[in-house]
């Protein structure tokens, strides 16, 4: 058997049957191709491996001309993935489809009955995952040392949009004069590939400012002198980055290289990993060390459960950016309305904006009291006045009792 070998990806794109279905994926969604790609470079090592070097271009011919069975190899393949038992079910059924639409593409026909009994994917495990509370979030913000984690977070805590979603906002994205402030979401960026836009808490957006402020602040800068080589001394300055609306909004390199969102998130979950840590809630999900049970996703479950639990249940699906029904349609005012009654419940830190919340709760609490003891001293009033015509009544009755009976003497 041959020695193992790691073919890169770009070298994978030189194959033409990779190159054709990877462009054909790349007009629907490049990072979808990139993934599919990613799976067929997997699949190359294994083909490489247990079958005597064979390449993906051979291995097509091969099924066409009759000599192999792609569900065999399909099969084998899958056995191979479940043999290694570190990869997820979901992983692995991802991986075998993903090679089955390879085959498809290129005139292989797969028969769905034939594949589902030759190939057996192992069923997925579903496990029950709840959602954060409150305390729990906040103890999460507390607990962030880092000004753009506690950002990050924050903005996904009172959001629920997706961890990329965020990590591609750029500065000319977020409204500061409108009410409420709002973030928009371009398409592009979406898993729906549907623009929306997102109304913003008071608190994220004081919340944003502080950060946008802190990351243009004035800075010492420190560096040596290239252009005199004899004596290269260390020059000090202070500068001032501008503020760029193209920007990146939770960029902080200065370069003349645009930052890349993907390496963004790996800087921001390694982040998030060490203050779960930190604060005891690091734990791993079971039969799966490589998962946390808290992830920048639950941030997204814990904004569809709390909207939901006060009763907007299409309202939530809006806001987190599901497409939910096609017959739900509410204006721009009605939308603004909601989201004010939502509000204090996606609200963490803000001490005094709850305290207020909390003083106009209790105020409301009063009233009502006073005018329901108002309404009992009514309802009081009338029962004594309807006692009161009572016994007038029976008294009248007893007049005319004796009356009759002095006229019947006469």
């Amino acid at each position: 058997m041959p020695f193992l070998k790691q073919e890169s990806v770009s070298r994978l794109l030189e194959d033409e049957f990779v190159k054709d279905f990877y462009c054909s994926i790349s007009t629907m969604n490049k990072s979808t191709a990139e993934q599919y790609l990613s799976r067929l470079n997997i699949f190359s090592n294994f083909l490489f491996n247990e079958f005597n070097g064979m390449t993906l271009n051979s291995l097509v011919n091969k099924i066409k001309e009759g000599s192999d069975d792609p569900y065999s190899v399909l099969s084998r393949y899958c056995g191979h993935l479940r043999s290694r038992g570190t990869i997820s079910t979901i992983t692995i059924k991802q991986r075998v489809v993903t090679v089955k639409n390879f085959f498809e593409y290129h005139d292989i026909d797969i028969n769905p009955r034939k594949f589902k009994l030759k190939v057996r994917l192992p069923k997925a495990v579903r496990r029950n995952k709840e959602a954060l509370a409150k305390k729990d979030v906040i103890e999460i913000l507390n607990a962030c040392s880092d000004i753009r984690l506690k950002t990050y977070v924050m903005l996904l805590a009172a959001t629920g949009m997706r961890a990329a979603e965020a990590l591609n906002i750029l500065i000319k994205d977020i409204d500061f004069d409108n009410k409420p402030e709002l973030i928009y979401i371009r398409a592009e960026n979406t898993k729906t590939k549907t623009d929306r836009i997102i109304f913003l808490t008071d608190e994220v957006t004081n919340q944003l400012n502080i950060w946008l402020k802190y990351k243009h602040r004035t800075r010492r800068v420190c560096y040596q002198d290239k252009d005199n080589e004899n004596n290269k001394k260390t020059i000090t300055e202070y500068r001032t980055p501008n503020i760029q609306k193209n920007d990146l909004l939770f960029s902080v390199y200065q370069s003349d290289q645009a930052p890349d969102p993907k390496s963004l998130y790996a800087e921001l979950l390694t982040s998030f990993g060490k203050t779960l840590d930190r604060i005891g809630k690091g734990g791993k999900e079971d039969n799966n060390e490589r998962r946390r049970q808290i992830t920048l996703h639950s941030f997204r479950r814990f904004v569809k459960s709390t909207i939901s639990d006060l009763g907007y249940s299409d309202y939530s699906e809006w806001f987190i950016g599901h497409s939910g029904s096609t017959y739900y349609r509410k204006k721009e005012s009605e939308k603004i309305e909601l989201f004010r009654k939502i509000e204090p419940y996606i609200t963490f830190l803000n001490v005094y904006q709850l305290e207020r919340q909390g003083a106009d709760i209790q105020a409301k609490i009063e009233e009502l009291e006073l005018l329901n003891q108002s309404l009992r001293e009514r309802d009081k009033s009338k029962d004594d006045s309807i006692s009161m015509l009572a016994d007038q009544l029976v008294n009248l009755t007893e007049r005319l009792k004796e009356l009759e009976q002095k006229q019947q003497q006469k």
